[in-house]
């Protein structure tokens, strides 16, 4: 059925029950996908952890942590739109092959020079920017493959299960890194991130994909203009985009300063770090389940709601200067910032069509993880001047206007 540019009347599929979201599993691809991602993600979040504190532990300056971070997710803004305009060109699965093992080789490379004890700051942001540059075209990927693997009916199901499994992973993920830096070192963080890339590895290895059909290729550059054209023409994916723009520039970007919180606001080692990045997975855990529950009718209006409470508990949460209280923030704090994303790529995934699918979740990229290393770069040099929890504050406030102004703008309740 044809729909209108500015229509917000979209077919969703209905908000699956407890047990319905499970039934996604039934999908042999997306099992393999599952627990390869699980794995890796782990690693993933020991290495994003350990990171930091070896740059903040080098350098005691927020201004390279922000620069760092920045580093590492700039090439997204840049080049996601081309990573997302290839892969609706290519073989999805063997794309991620590729992005996988790259990946995997950076994550070792960062292990021997950290164990060999020859890491300076300007490796780590070398190779910050290759991981950056590797995810641009592996992100957009990844989640347009999502399609592929279980169908439309599924697609929500799966959707939520991928918030989920983030966020189981950034749960343990963090705080074994917390442990695993105060007893062995940075290094050993990286060297398991690297032997993570295997199970995801094995994982589309063994997968049987039905090839799909491939849309007659046009001049990348028109192919790459028709994605932002068809992305801004649809109110509700350009009013969700906004707020998540936003909200990853001055709020989300609070995660890259979180070993300046730990340690000179909060006074805490690196496993207070962990405790802190372990709240944060398991209030975006639950932001993820409250995905999987939502109403169709409140989708819309869903990354409005998140992301003024996203603003308001990243405001209270600046200014804690305890660890167990800032502990407690952090889980509604990470639960909005969750659902603004999650109800976000539910949006853009279900208004796509199939042909245009990796350019627009290319966009989501563009906007949540793209902005991300501007807002780091903007806090981490305000924190300089300010300290950290100003930064943050101010942050916070920004995200709140913009939910105000998205509400305004949405014609939501007329």
């Amino acid at each position: 059925m044809a729909m209108e540019p500015d229509s917000e009347d979209f077919e969703l599929t209905r908000a699956p029950g407890a047990t319905e979201l499970f039934r996604v599993f039934r999908h042999r691809n997306y099992r393999l996908f599952f627990v390869g991602q699980l794995v890796s993600l782990m690693g993933t979040w020991m290495q994003s952890v350990a990171q930091g504190w070896l740059v903040y532990t080098l350098t005691h300056s927020p201004l390279l942590l922000g620069l760092t971070s920045f580093c590492g997710q700039v090439p997204v803004f840049f080049v996601s739109p081309f990573g997302g305009t290839i892969s609706d060109r290519v073989d999805r699965r063997r794309m991620l092959i590729v992005t996988q093992s790259l990946s995997m080789l950076q994550a070792a490379i960062l292990a021997v020079l950290t164990l060999t004890h020859e890491v300076r700051v300007w490796h780590v942001l070398v190779l910050a920017l290759s991981m950056g540059l590797i995810n641009a075209f592996d992100v957009p990927t990844r989640q347009a493959f999502t399609m592929e693997m279980v169908g439309r009916a599924d697609l929500r199901n799966a959707i939520a299960l991928n918030s989920i499994m983030f966020n189981l992973a950034r749960i343990f993920g963090p705080t074994a890194a917390g442990f695993l830096i105060a007893a062995a070192g940075e290094g050993v963080c990286f060297a398991l991130n690297a032997f993570s890339y295997g199970a995801v590895l094995a994982g589309l290895l063994m997968m049987n994909v039905v090839q799909r059909t491939r849309p007659i290729a046009e001049h990348p550059l028109r192919e790459l203009k028709a994605g932002f054209v068809y992305g801004w023409s649809m109110r509700p994916i350009r009013v969700a985009l906004l707020l998540v723009v936003v909200s990853s520039c001055f709020g989300a970007s609070y995660l890259a300063l979180m070993p300046a919180f730990a340690r000179d606001v909060l006074h805490q080692g690196s496993e207070g770090l962990g405790f802190l990045m372990a709240s944060v997975g398991a209030g975006a855990l639950c932001g993820a389940y409250a995905l999987s529950r939502l109403a169709d009718r409140r989708l819309t209006i869903t990354p409005i709601a998140a992301a003024g409470s996203f603003g308001v508990c990243l405001i209270a949460f600046a200014h804690s200067h305890a660890l167990v209280l800032s502990m407690l923030l952090l889980l509604p704090t990470a639960f909005s910032l969750m659902l603004l994303g999650g109800s976000t790529n539910t949006i853009i995934q279900l208004l796509s069509e199939d042909r245009m699918r990796g350019r627009i979740v290319a966009l989501y990229a563009m906007a949540f993880m793209g902005m991300m290393p501007w807002g780091a770069l903007i806090l981490g040099t305000l924190a300089s001047r300010w300290g950290v929890g100003n930064a943050v504050t101010i942050g916070g406030a920004l995200v709140v206007l913009s939910a105000g102004y998205a509400l305004r703008v949405s014609g939501i309740g007329g």
